[in-house]
């Protein structure tokens, strides 16, 4: 018989050892939970150079995320049953379910403490995703009376204001931050002209209550008013494809824009060889095709103003017309606003007393009064209807900055801020707001129809909502992937006279929308 040697019997012993440690480990660990023993088992008959206790510390780790993830489990399996039933019993009520009510009710999932910060993160998860499934179920009201009609698509930077004219034909003006405002057709979402005279960011346009006159605020410190002549497109153009190959090519543009980044990016980390450099080449030519392509449908371009208005030592932020039209108003980040004659460009009055930036300026459409707005949480009311006494009123109603205050046809006052807030005043008794709006989302540069005086509110979180003057919600505008605004909302405005595209929105997603809103249903549903 072969005799063992001293050598081989140690190894044999001390390997004897740790395999009966390790099948205690197993013993002891699988009375606690028979499922996830068998994973257990396999990692510990592993052979790991890790240490005994840092891997018993591992898979105490992993047991604990393992319960984590299967108590949020049966939690959403509970909620998605709760839900079911009482979507079930609303229904059967002719009633609907508001994934808002839902989140702040009795449904709302309260997760136990836990000392773990990892078990933390998969509530607050687990929180968001319980938040989506209950936002599911709204209802489609808002779709049904609220439909995107129409994209006008051509700036290259965020739209920040757009506006309709007053007079024959009606078309569509947006400013934006590629220093450039234009003129669009409603129906077809052709751009008919665009001004390019401004040296910065346009913020603001505003037309000519009576003539084909545009008033433009740039962040070059000065306003410019322009003259414009365009012929709307024929109603249905044959075979007019120029809209779309502009905009596909302008998506070229920048998916090729995207990949020679990407490709310098790797430059840098040493990809070069002489296929790379042929390739980078290549996608510098097709960039060149798609400018050429886009200039040769580019729309007229007026660059020369009739009148620049120049005395702001600031950024113009915004810039409205007088009744009448033979002044303007100005509002700079200069904390003042400047009211100008039109036919002579001289300034007639410098409205001062705002302690920081404004943000918005807006006049009465009968009236001659102006309310401009501030970063100081207020606005103000300028009063010019007697030539000898030129009034102010201030007000304080908002904690945060006011962003826009505009008039509506009667004599109330409507003031959107970033404190979430809207509030309504009116002019007789403007001590307190006769109704106050409160939202999830800072709101930016209101607009008021004129013969339902419906509110329609921009927010930061690229969503629209709908108000009447008592505050009663009304609709959201619908917004999904695939439609709606995908970055913050800068600005709406309303156009009664256009009963298939009524409302406008735009935003820094480079896009304004053209909106259908079947103002009879929303206000029957009301």
């Amino acid at each position: 018989m072969p005799v063992e040697s001293g050598n081989s019997t140690a190894a044999r012993q001390v390997k004897q050892k740790r395999k009966s440690h390790s099948l205690s480990i197993r013993r002891t660990n699988s009375t606690e939970q028979d499922r996830p023993g068998m994973q257990r088992d396999l990692l510990e008959g592993q052979d790991s150079k890790l240490p005994m206790a840092l891997r018993s510390n591992l898979l105490d780790l992993f047991g604990q995320i393992e319960r984590e993830f299967e108590n949020l489990y049966i939690e959403n399996l509970e909620l998605r049953r709760e839900i079911d039933s009482l979507n079930d019993r609303l229904a059967g009520e002719g009633q609907t379910v508001d994934g808002g009510d839902l989140s702040k009710g009795a449904l709302k999932t309260k997760a136990s403490h836990s000392t773990s910060q990892l078990s933390q993160k998969l509530k607050t998860t687990y929180k968001a995703s319980t938040s989506k499934i209950v936002s599911s179920f709204k209802a489609t009201t808002s779709r049904a009376v609220c439909q995107l009609v129409k994209e006008y698509v051509g700036h290259r930077d965020g739209i920040w204001d757009l506006a309709v004219t007053r007079v024959q034909p009606l078309v569509l003006g947006t400013a934006s931050a590629d220093h450039c405002s234009m003129l669009w057709s409603i129906e077809t979402g052709k751009c008919l002209l665009k001004y390019a005279g401004h040296a910065g960011s346009v913020n603001s346009i505003k037309f000519h209550p009576t003539e084909q006159m545009a008033l433009t605020a740039s962040g070059d410190q000065t306003a410019h008013i322009w003259r414009y002549m365009v012929q709307l497109p024929l109603p249905q153009p044959p075979a007019d494809t120029s809209v779309s190959v502009k905009t596909h090519t302008h998506s070229l543009f920048h998916f090729f824009e995207v990949l020679v980044y990407f490709s310098i990016f790797l430059l840098f980390l040493g990809f070069s060889n002489f296929v790379f450099a042929f390739l980078l080449v290549v996608l510098y030519v097709c960039m060149c095709v798609c400018v050429c392509v886009i200039v040769l449908y580019e729309c007229p371009t007026i660059r020369v103003a009739t009148t620049t208005l120049k005395s702001h030592q600031g950024v113009v932020i915004a810039a409205d017309w007088l009744v009448g039209g033979k002044q303007v108003v100005t509002a700079s980040w200069d904390r003042a606003a400047n009211l100008y004659d039109v036919e002579t460009s001289e300034l007639v009055h410098a409205l001062t007393g705002h302690d920081q930036e404004l943000t918005h300026c807006c006049t009465h459409p009968t009236q001659r009064l102006v309310v401009t707005s501030s970063r100081d949480t207020t606005f103000r009311l300028w009063d010019f209807r007697d030539p000898s006494i030129h009034s102010v009123n201030v007000f304080q109603g908002h904690t945060d900055t006011v962003t826009s205050a505009v008039f509506t046809v009667g004599d109330n006052v409507v003031s959107g801020s970033d404190d979430r807030t809207v509030k309504v005043w009116d002019l007789k008794n403007m001590r307190s707001p006769i109704a106050t709006i409160r939202t999830d989302s800072a709101v930016n540069r209101i607009s008021v129809s004129a013969n339902q005086r419906i509110i329609a509110l921009p927010h930061d979180n690229r969503q629209v909502r709908l108000f009447d003057m008592s505050g009663v919600r009304l609709a959201r505008l619908p917004r999904s992937n695939r439609q709606g605004h995908r970055r913050m909302v800068c600005c709406s405005a309303w156009n009664e006279e256009n009963q298939a595209c009524n409302l406008f929105t735009c935003g820094f997603d480079r896009q304004a929308i053209g909106w259908n809103i079947n103002i009879p249903a929303l206000l029957q549903e009301k």
